[in-house]
């Protein structure tokens, strides 16, 4: 799992991507995207939280293996998670990023410590 300081770094670039309207929000939103396969819509890159339930992480680790999307495991919780992408009252279990460049910067953050 990344440390706290390569999360909040990956949290900055995530908002990034969510402001770029490059972002999928929301487990069933990530799992329709993966399933569907649209061009630019498909995310590369998933990213969840660490409080998400058990369920909720098997679900989006099934789905990302099947279908080859790399996935992490963010050290911050939902609401922070929430927070990054632009939702204030809510909570946001995981986050899928659909532009390359900023996926791949958000990968070498995040394996920067390993």
């Amino acid at each position: 799992m990344p440390s706290r300081s390569n999360a909040e770094q990956a949290l900055k670039l995530l908002g990034l991507a969510a402001r770029a309207g490059r972002t999928v929000v929301g487990v069933p939103l990530i799992c329709a995207a993966l399933a569907k396969g649209a061009k630019n819509k498909t995310p590369l890159l998933v990213l969840y939280a660490d409080d998400c339930s058990a369920n909720t992480q098997k679900r989006i680790t099934d789905r990302t293996a099947y279908y080859g999307v790399k996935c992490y495991r963010l050290s911050v919780d939902c609401g922070a998670l929430a927070l990054a992408v632009g939702k204030r009252d809510a909570a946001v279990a995981a986050v899928g990023v659909c532009e390359p460049n900023l996926a791949q910067a958000i990968v070498r953050v995040l394996e920067a410590e390993q």
